[in-house]
Formats: structure tokens, sequence, C-alpha cells
């Protein structure tokens, strides 16, 4: 990849992302469900992330670290963006989104645009690292590229068993006005976003070449650095932990208290 070629991609994917969000301002303006804003992300990003790859195919002439990167992008996006629009189909608002809409007030369709926008502008380094990865000029699949994909696998696998037990434990009428604490439940309170965050990890390790003959490889750590910081600092654990302390104060103050927030851990004893 040469510089020239790193900017196209740099523009390609921030106006990409732009669109997109766009896009998911336009499905929450007709529908008033913003859970549907992290479906269209999802589904978006993916594609983004697809038609990356496919460059790298057709600019290089080599199919194999681009066809690896495709299938997992798309493994990656239909499984988490399938899982969001279940979820969203069966409630009627997001509330971390809610919280803020309601505070909004009548500014509340312009400023959701923009902070979709801001969304746009974060998920950068994300479809960067997926760029990037595909773009690896290596002329062979190497250690390094199945240690990247299996730890894809990981995160993918790993998060739909959180989703999964999660959902069970809610369909659950035994366990109303109570909080997870069961299985993954029990090591972290958030094991989905932690495989979430541990699946980016992926790319940097595809795209980036020791031997130093590809610099732009190791700007992909930007991805899993953005991810962790967006979900523990920004649009995940903060908004939801706020919104579960209101809902089960004393259950989730219980549970906060043996509980790691992020990486998995075995519980805390008194």
């Amino acid at each position: 990849m040469t510089f020239p070629q790193f900017v196209l991609g740099l523009i390609g994917v921030s106006v990409a992302m732009s669109l997109i969000m766009t896009g998911a301002w336009l499905v929450w303006r007709s529908t008033r469900n913003s859970g549907w804003v992290d479906t269209v992300w999802t589904f978006g990003l993916g594609a983004v992330g697809v038609a990356c790859a496919g460059a790298a195919w057709l600019v290089s002439g080599a199919a194999a670290r681009p066809v690896l990167i495709a299938v997992l992008i798309v493994a990656w996006s239909l499984r988490l963006g399938l899982h969001i629009a279940t979820r969203t189909a069966g409630i009627t608002d997001d509330p971390r989104y809610a919280v803020l809409i309601r505070g909004w007030g009548a500014k509340a369709e312009r400023q959701m645009f923009w902070l979709l926008q801001k969304q746009a502008l974060v998920s950068i380094p994300l479809a960067l690292a997926m760029l990037l990865a595909a773009w690896n000029p290596a002329p062979s699949l190497r250690i390094q590229d199945f240690v990247g994909a299996l730890v894809l696998v990981i995160g993918i696998v790993g998060e739909a068993i959180a989703d999964t037990q999660l959902r069970r434990f809610k369909s659950d009428t035994a366990n109303r006005n109570k909080v997870c604490d069961q299985g993954l439940w029990a090591w972290s309170r958030h094991p989905n976003y932690f495989f979430e965050w541990f699946g980016w990890l992926a790319y940097p390790l595809i795209a980036i070449d020791f031997t130093g003959s590809y610099l732009f490889g190791f700007v992909a750590l930007a991805g899993p650095a953005c991810m962790y910081w967006l979900l523990v600092h920004v649009s995940g654990i903060p908004p939801l932990e706020a919104h579960m302390i209101k809902k089960r104060p004393d259950e989730f103050r219980a549970y906060r208290a043996r509980t790691n927030v992020f990486f998995p851990a075995p519980p805390h004893t008194s």
C-alpha cells in the first residue's frame, strides 16, 4: 500500500461511514426506535470492510488474504447485526439513546443526526483496521493470519454465547427483577462487550508485518484501541450501567461488587 492509496482509503471509509450513519438517522427518524441505529451501523461497517477487501483483491491480484478478511467480516457482521435486529424488533427504544433523546427535547432530531455523525467519525479506525489487514502485501498467508482469524472466531463465538446466556436468563420469569450473573456473566459484567473488543484484535494481527515491510499495518492497532475506548468509556458500559443502577439498584450494586467490569475473572469474594 502506497501513501496515496492509504489517503484514498481513509477518505473512502470516512465518506462511506458518514453516509451509512445518515441512513441510520433516517431509519431512526421514521421508526423512532433507536435500536435500529446499531443494526445499520453493524451491517454498514461490515459492507465497508468487505468493499475494502474487494478493492485489495482487485488492485493486488492476490485473493487469499482479502478473501479471508471478507469472510471474517461477513461472519462478524451477520452474527452481531442479526442479533441486534432481533433484539430491536422486540423493544420500542434503546434505553441508552432514549435518555439522550428525552434530554434533547425539541432539538432531538438535529442532535441525533450529529451524534450519529460523531459515531461515523469514531468508526473510521475500525474500518481502517479492516482495510489495512486486507491490503497487507505479504504474498501468502502466514501463521499470523490464521492466529488472527482464530482470534476473531473466538470473539464471535464468545459474544454469541454471552448473548444467548443473557437471553435465556431474561426469558425465565423466575429471574424477573434479577441481574444475570450466570455463565460468562459471573466472570464479567459485560462479557459480550469483552468478546466484541477481543475480536477486533484480529485485524492488527493480520495487518502487522514485523519485518517492517508494511508499516501501515501498525495503524490497525487503532481499531481495537478505539473499540475499547467506546465500549468501556463512552457508549457501551457507562450508559448501560447507569440504566441498570436506576432499574435494579440493590441487585446491581451487589453484582458490581463481586464481578469484574470488563476483563473476565473469577467472582470476587468478601
